[in-house]
């Protein structure tokens, strides 16, 4: 078994079967959900399978039968391999950066931060192969049962934490890169009625902060930090740390990622506040 001092990376084959292991042993320490526990993973034969009917049990409603929704979501795992790759790096990331999860299973069962980001990938394929009206669909419903709301037109990277995930915005042209972490309440918004272009640019390893907002066409600049309750209407240069509405920079970030750091203890240094 995985425990919070051993915080070790493994991908593929490694990470289900350390899955597997925990989810056994979870069915001996609590058999009142074994039940639950055997048709949500034990059952299946891989990562895609667990998320697919995972994701349809949470997604489905009176109008929507889960049955439908598990093919459509097998068939886009089938159809983009990528997107079980981007999954794994999300479930080290909450393994990693989160100090409450201890076990690799915990993300892919219990975390609606992380199930809204899987199923933004999903709505994502969607929308880019023509299928638009289905992606918003499930974009509407999954803001109803995740409290996140994702555009299925947004690019996001892989390696994310949407750590708790309650109340995150993110819009249409918004683009993330790798590795970033986001904490609830942040929004990734629009600054006006213009149309196009018009959402943040988040480059890999930033870390936002809670209730945060990044309003507009910008870009906030590889391994920058956000601070919580933040607003940013300008660009953030690479490596530093900005708080404060309208947010200023207030130190650097030096040669540590803040998105696996997630250290949001803020110190001034006057050097560099302006």
């Amino acid at each position: 078994m995985n425990n919070a001092c051993d915080k070790s990376k493994v991908y593929g084959q490694e990470l289900w079967e350390n899955i597997l292991t925990e989810v056994e042993q979870s069915v001996l320490d609590e058999p009142i959900l074994a039940s639950f526990l055997h048709l949500t993973v034990l059952r299946n034969h891989n990562l895609a399978e667990v998320l697919a009917f995972h994701l349809s049990s949470k997604l489905s409603s009176q109008i929507m039968d889960p049955r439908a929704l598990n093919e459509i979501f097998l068939d886009c795992f089938k159809e983009n391999e990528d997107i079980i790759n981007a999954v794994e790096e999300d479930i080290l990331a909450y393994y990693q950066r989160d100090p409450a999860c201890d076990q690799y299973s915990m993300p892919l069962l219990y975390y609606k931060g992380f199930h809204a980001i899987q199923t933004h990938r999903i709505n994502q394929w969607l929308w880019k192969n023509n299928h638009r009206t289905l992606a918003l669909f499930l974009q509407n419903r999954s803001s109803e049962v995740f409290g996140v709301d994702i555009h299925p037109g947004a690019t996001i990277g892989k390696g994310i934490m949407s750590d708790h995930g309650t109340g995150v915005v993110i819009g249409e042209t918004a683009v993330l890169g790798n590795d970033i972490s986001l904490l609830h309440g942040v929004t990734l918004g629009g600054s006006g009625k213009e149309t196009g272009d018009r959402h943040p640019k988040i480059k890999d390893g930033v870390m936002i902060g809670a209730n945060a907002s990044i309003l507009g066409n910008i870009t906030i600049g590889e391994w920058a930090r956000v601070g919580a309750g933040s607003v940013v209407t300008r660009n953030v240069p690479p490596h530093v740390t900005v708080i404060g509405v309208p947010a200023r920079i207030i130190g650097s970030t030096d040669d540590n990622m803040p998105s696996k750091e997630m250290n949001q203890m803020l110190d001034y240094d006057m050097d560099f506040v302006i």
